[in-house]
């Protein structure tokens, strides 16, 4: 008993003044039992950050921006913007400065976030250019083998809910099927827009396809009408040796073509603009003013209910893509127009929910995330206003395959007591990374019968890592290959390769005006031989492209770049392309109606249930 660990020094001077000697064995075993009571005080004062996540599952909160460049906020250097709450989570959490979203556009972008995988893999892409679904009432969708982070969760226990945009498809056969819909991927609630807000839904001058579809019909009105009329005369005249049919059919089937040119707009909007609370359609066509209280009451609603958790959540706001609905309280306040206010208002929407969770008493148990789902759009242009966002120092924007402004997004962590504040981490990171690290969180697995691109990123920002798990990243536009990365991690290097880039029209401008997005092939894009190299850690801007005379390294660096890409093409399957023709164009029978259809009218309720 004289080799108490806490009292080593002690019975060494009884001993000596005892006269009593000890052998070496016996000082050796002393000293080592001393030292294994030591650590075990200092594990029992001061656990670690592992030991507390190894022993609770967290909650977890995933809030997602729509077209939010990374430019537009405050902690990514927006002087002239003010978003306290998103910067408020930057210095009380861990922000990332190379987090890179798989696309380029929102649906793509948004299927590799759910599933961990590129939207190669799942077939959320296209080879002809229709690059998102273009309309509820579309098959097309995120295929029902996919596997979300949310369906792992429920499974483990989690109670999953998504409010806001869905725009990952919602029927297959029929209008109620729901093969698609958000409670078929994992989430046991859903609140929001199975489809997206978009500029038609206010009949905007900025149309993503009416103002395209009233060209067309109007075109074949008067070819129809011309037909008619060169019918008509023929006839008359003895001309044409024809019968009175022809002549009526084509002229009214002009007419159901001027009326339908008339009335497409309104189709949009109580096609696509529409609410459901889970199977349940709420409003057809939306109230927008409405919106935005009623999408901050659902998430409170959502945090009472499922207090004692855990619980993963994900806010998927409607900001700030056009139409940019925008209340009136915060209206002409910003530096920045319509757009700025509608991301000062976003901004105080990240606030209410932080308060929420305050009142609550949920802050410290639960993690936060904040991103957006790809680069703001350079295009959204009218006049001299611009209502698409700033993608800061990096080129291009939403659309654009390759270039950074288009898929280099926010990245910000929260989780107080586990994450160190203050944090920034310049790692290159992906969205698809939020995947393997909330299911692990959870006290799962990631799916080991399938390719999963994402990687585990609590190491990385528990500060246990020095660097990224991703060596090679690859930038797609559709199903093209556009571009790759590679972090060459001895050198600290992380070089950009570019295969394909877009046409920028006017030349020089930095952007495709005129379009609504940048192609991805055809005749407005260029293919490099050799490809474009830049050096993204001293030249975030690409500005200046690397050649074989200026960059010593450069065969080397291709042959390991394009040697990655075959490695990583040969993991590929094919499988269907659910944003294609086929899945892609609307289709009566698949459209959700809360009445008889076409009088798809309804308004169901005020407030959460």
């Amino acid at each position: 008993n004289r080799c108490a660990p806490c009292s080593l020094n002690l019975m060494l001077s009884q001993a000596a003044s005892e006269g009593i000697v000890f052998n070496s064995l016996q000082i050796r075993l002393c000293f080592r039992s001393w030292l294994a009571g030591m650590l075990a005080v200092l594990l029992a004062l001061a656990p670690s950050a592992s030991s507390n996540i190894s022993t609770s599952r967290p909650n977890i909160l995933l809030l997602m921006a729509d077209d939010l460049g990374i430019g537009d906020i405050g902690c990514y250097g927006n002087n002239t913007m003010r978003t306290p709450n998103i910067d408020r989570l930057a210095e009380d959490g861990v922000k990332l400065t190379q987090h890179i979203s798989a696309a380029s556009l929102c649906t793509p972008s948004r299927a590799a976030f759910l599933t961990g995988r590129y939207p190669v893999r799942s077939g959320m892409v296209s080879s002809i250019g229709y690059r998102v679904l273009q309309w509820t009432g579309a098959s097309g969708g995120l295929p029902t083998n996919e596997t979300t982070f949310a369906k792992i969760l429920k499974e483990k226990g989690y109670a999953t809910g998504l409010i806001g945009k869905w725009h990952l498809g919602l029927n297959c056969e029929s209008a109620s099927d729901h093969c698609h819909h958000p409670l078929h991927h994992g989430f046991d609630h859903f609140y929001g827009m199975p489809f997206s807000l978009m500029g038609d839904c206010a009949h905007w001058e900025l149309s993503e396809k009416r103002v395209n579809l009233e060209q067309k019909l109007n075109f074949l009105f008067q070819v129809l009408a011309l037909v008619a009329l060169t019918l008509a005369a023929g006839k008359l005249t003895h001309l044409i040796p024809v019968s009175w049919m022809p002549v009526i059919w084509s002229a009214l089937s002009a007419v159901l073509l001027l009326a339908g040119s008339y009335f497409v707009g309104a189709l949009i909007v109580h096609a696509d603009c529409l609410l459901m609370r889970n199977h349940t359609i709420t409003e057809q066509p939306m109230r927008f003013q409405k919106t935005t209280p009623l999408i901050l009451q659902e998430v409170a609603s959502f945090l009472k209910r499922n207090k004692h958790g855990p619980f993963l959540l994900f806010v998927s706001f409607l900001h700030v893509h056009i139409p940019l609905i925008t209340m009136e309280n915060f209206l002409g306040k910003s530096l920045h127009g319509l757009y700025g206010d509608n991301v000062e208002e976003m901004d105080w929407m990240v606030g209410q929910i932080l308060d929420t969770l305050d009142m609550e008493g949920l802050t410290n148990s639960t993690l936060i995330y904040f991103t957006s789902d790809h680069g703001g759009s350079l295009e959204n242009q009218l006049g001299n206003s611009q209502y698409g966002g700033w993608n800061g120092i990096y080129k291009g924007g939403k659309g654009m395959g390759g270039w950074e402004g288009g898929i280099r997004v926010p990245g910000i962590f929260r989780w107080p007591g586990v994450l160190p504040a203050g944090r920034v981490i310049g790692e290159p990171t992906s969205l698809m990374d939020v995947f393997p690290t909330v299911v692990q969180l959870a006290g799962s697995e990631v799916p080991q019968d399938r390719v999963i691109d994402g990687q585990d990123l609590l190491p990385l920002l528990l500060g246990t890592a020095q660097h990224s798990d991703h060596e090679f990243l690859m930038h797609y536009c559709e199903g093209f290959l556009h571009a790759a990365r590679w972090h060459q991690r001895d050198k600290g290097t992380m070089w950009k390769v570019h295969f394909v880039t877009p046409v920028f029209q006017p030349e020089g401008a930095g952007a495709c005006y005129g379009r609504k997005v940048c192609p991805c092939f055809g005749e407005k894009v260029l293919h490099h031989d050799p490809p474009l190299l830049f050096d993204l850690s001293r030249d975030p801007s690409e500005t200046h492209v690397l050649t074989p005379a200026s960059e010593p390294v450069f065969y080397q660096v291709m042959e390991r770049v394009q040697q990655a890409v075959r490695e990583h093409q040969r993991t590929l399957s094919p499988v269907p392309l659910q944003l294609d023709r086929l899945g892609n164009i609307w289709r009566p029978w698949l459209q959700p109606c809360c009445g008889p259809f076409p009088l798809c009218w309804c308004l169901r309720e005020d407030g959460p249930q």
